[in-house]
């Protein structure tokens, strides 16, 4: 039997992709309000930040490593 999928091609709603990215943060030993505030910010690495973790490095300071620089605070 063939089940119909309710899903529409294409790319998956934002709500997913931040609940997808906070759970792995957290599973990875990301505090919850870190975790939240890293997902708040898409210019966040989430692979990098998994990979900083991995090595033994605190996910506070992983977050402070690869904090993404604003356009106006590179150009002072």
């Amino acid at each position: 039997m063939i089940v119909a999928s309710t899903r529409r091609p294409g790319p998956p709603p934002a709500d997913d992709v931040r609940a997808w990215r906070r759970r792995w943060l957290e599973m990875s030993g990301f505090p919850a309000a870190l975790a939240e505030a890293v997902v708040a910010e898409p210019a966040f690495d989430l692979h990098a930040l998994l990979q900083l973790v991995d090595r033994g490095c605190a996910p506070e300071l992983a977050v402070r490593i690869l904090a993404p620089t604003r356009a106006e605070d590179a150009l002072r």
